[in-house]
């Protein structure tokens, strides 16, 4: 005989249990933390720093995929501050930061702009 919770096998619970866990997981794999964002920008400091004059295929996988992660307000504020920090202490030239999303075909829902009000 099959024991029951709440009128539900155990079985069943298992299953929905499982289902919750990845749902909560799959949520927090989608948010990218401020030095994720800056590791998978390396290939970006050429270009941004005035070394080179377009950025390369790299980069712009990297500025696309920091864009897809920045899934909430709270996330994009998060590396909006993040960049614009890093921005200042890399010595970024702010006309190449706001050139990239361009460069790379990227409508961005986050600044590049080292100059602009994260809040």
């Amino acid at each position: 005989m099959e024991k029951k919770f709440m009128g539900f096998s155990w079985s069943l619970v298992g299953v929905l249990m499982f289902i919750m866990i990845l749902i909560a997981k799959s949520k927090s794999v989608d948010a990218i933390t401020c030095q994720e964002a800056l590791l998978s920008l390396m290939p970006c400091r050429p270009f941004l720093t005035g070394g080179e004059s377009t950025p390369v295929a790299t980069c712009c996988s990297a500025v696309a995929n920091i864009n897809a992660a920045a899934t909430t307000t709270a996330i994009r504020k998060d590396l909006c501050r993040c960049l614009e920090a890093a921005s200042r202490s890399e010595g970024v030239d702010p006309d190449k930061a706001k050139q990239l999303p361009q460069l790379c075909g990227v409508t961005v829902a986050i600044s590049f702009d080292p100059t602009i009000n994260c809040d």
